[in-house]
């Protein structure tokens, strides 16, 4: 699955290197105790993506303390494209449809350092999948986790820093695909 990643930038060719080493490397990928162990640990990240104008929906998170798409860590023995379909009904409240064109496959890859209290602080191989959505449709958001759920246009995720960091790359990947 990760192989199949085509890399948009340098960054991405180095946190795809990462994730494959450290696939190769361990036997372990799924996060056993929270909130670290191990460290890193595989997670699955969800772009519910708006075809008509590029927009996205975001999450203001409440542990992360910024703006980021849905997701969650891989359970043992679980299928990232499973915890998507898990995450999705349990955190938004609707089921997964994914995106035609890229199917139950991951279209972007990070390796990132979490924040929080250094005894919390972990890494997080994620991969990020697309979902079919649209602003119309009813959401029934986990209000426990999320101070707050919106749509955002590609260009208002430009702007803030209160946003997950690779965010605006990996729209602009998104952007960069030739319309099939």
């Amino acid at each position: 699955m990760v192989d199949a990643i085509v890399p948009v930038d340098e960054l991405e060719a180095q946190h795809r290197a990462e994730c494959r080493a450290w696939l190769a490397g361990t036997e372990d990928i799924f996060r056993r105790a929270k909130p670290r162990t191990p460290s890193p640990h595989l997670v699955a990240y969800f772009l519910l993506r708006d075809e008509t104008d590029g927009g996205v929906l975001l999450v203001d998170h409440r542990k992360a303390g910024m703006w980021l798409p849905s997701g969650g860590h891989v359970e043992p023995g679980e299928h990232p494209a499973e915890t998507v379909r898990r995450e999705v009904l349990e955190e938004l409240g609707v089921p997964a449809v994914f995106h035609p064109r890229f199917g139950e496959r991951p279209v972007f890859v990070t390796v990132s350092r979490t924040v929080g209290p250094p005894e919390e602080q972990h890494v997080d191989v994620s991969l990020w999948f697309v979902l079919s959505g649209d602003r119309g449709q009813e959401l029934r958001p986990d209000l426990g986790e999320f101070r707050g759920v919106r749509w955002w246009s590609p260009e208002e995720v430009a702007a803030p820093a209160s946003v997950e960091p690779h965010l605006n790359r990996v729209l602009g990947k998104l952007a960069a695909l030739p319309v099939r």
